[in-house]
């Protein structure tokens, strides 16, 4: 994702515009500034939305691949005071979102001021989001590859990978539903999985693993429904370690809790696995001429590489108080 910093000349202070506002200044157009809005104007409390990008939804809209859909069931992803209509299915496509926050802008007749940043503001709430800039780590000899590297976020589909051998680097959600894509595709994806990872299914007996550890937290400390959660998950998925994928120590919501890595989702990437047509490698040494050298010495011929690597919050690069 872009930078949300910038780098200012003293003169230019006299160059933007300044707006006086009695209220907060929300910075970010997606669905937290939206919802945020959304509240302080039933308050009657005045605000500006500001947003860097030329649209609502910046990043759902310009850096998302295609087949994605919410992860959660969508009673868990609707904004305050407006439910998603019925015909929606239980998990939105990504358009189906994206024309959802655009309806809620429009029934709270919140107007982001577009294409703007912040210099300074008395009262501001952020709204940037945890997945604001992209996280492209440095690999020996990449430069030296010769063939096309994208990040994750600049994937839309695997429609022009037909046929190609792809190196998927990262086995999060997005590592895993862009093999997935590519498989379905076909191109033949071989997925990097250098460290442990949880892998839950996206249902246990018909409900959402989300819905389920929810109801048993209200019940049961998080080790226990960790416990349970991988008990269940076991009798679901059975063993991935002989597919290289192996678990942590720690149970998906405590290492949640504790270092922010949210969990797999299965949707379809196990099944791939297991067949063959995603294969998973351990970590990488480093890239050459259309090869990728492994730690464990294997050498593969790859036509792509597929960086999903993750993301981070920039907020800690451009808000400074004081």
């Amino acid at each position: 994702m872009p930078p949300m910093s910038q780098t200012f000349d003293p003169e230019d202070i006299f160059k933007n515009r300044c707006i006086l506002v009695d209220g907060p200044v929300i910075v970010g157009a997606g669905p937290s500034g939206l919802a945020v809005a959304a509240c302080l104007k039933d308050q009657n409390v005045p605000f500006v939305v500001v947003e860097r990008a030329n649209c609502i939804a910046s990043l759902w809209q310009n850096r998302t691949y295609d087949r994605l859909k919410l992860h959660l069931p969508k009673q868990f992803c609707q904004l305050p005071n407006f439910p998603f209509p019925d015909y929606f299915p239980e998990y939105p496509s990504k358009f189906q979102f994206i024309n959802y926050l655009e309806s809620y802008a429009k029934n709270f007749n919140i107007t982001p001021n577009f294409n703007e940043t912040v210099q300074s503001a008395k009262w501001i709430v952020v709204a940037t989001g945890e997945n604001s800039e992209k996280v492209v780590p440095e690999f020996e000899g990449l430069n030296d590859f010769g063939g096309h590297v994208m990040h994750a976020c600049d994937y839309k589909s695997g429609e022009s990978y037909t046929g190609k051998k792809v190196l998927v680097v990262g086995c999060g959600n997005s590592g895993m539903e862009v093999s997935l894509d590519l498989c379905n595709h076909n191109a033949n994806p071989t997925m990097v999985v250098r460290s442990s990872v949880h892998v839950l299914p996206r249902e246990i007996f018909g409900k959402s693993t989300f819905e389920l550890a929810v109801t048993l937290m209200k019940r049961f400390p998080v080790w226990m429904v960790d416990k349970i959660l991988l008990v269940l998950t076991r009798l679901i998925l059975g063993n991935m370690e002989k597919y290289g994928i192996k678990r942590p120590s720690i149970g998906p919501l405590e290492l949640k809790n504790t270092s922010g890595k949210t969990p797999v989702l299965d949707i379809g990437a196990l099944e791939k696995i297991r067949s063959g047509k995603i294969k998973v490698v351990p970590g990488i040494k480093k890239f050459s001429a259309g090869k990728v050298e492994l730690v464990d010495g294997n050498v593969l011929d790859i036509d792509s590489v597929v960086l999903a690597t993750g993301y981070r919050s920039n907020v800690p690069s451009w808000l400074k108080v004081g």
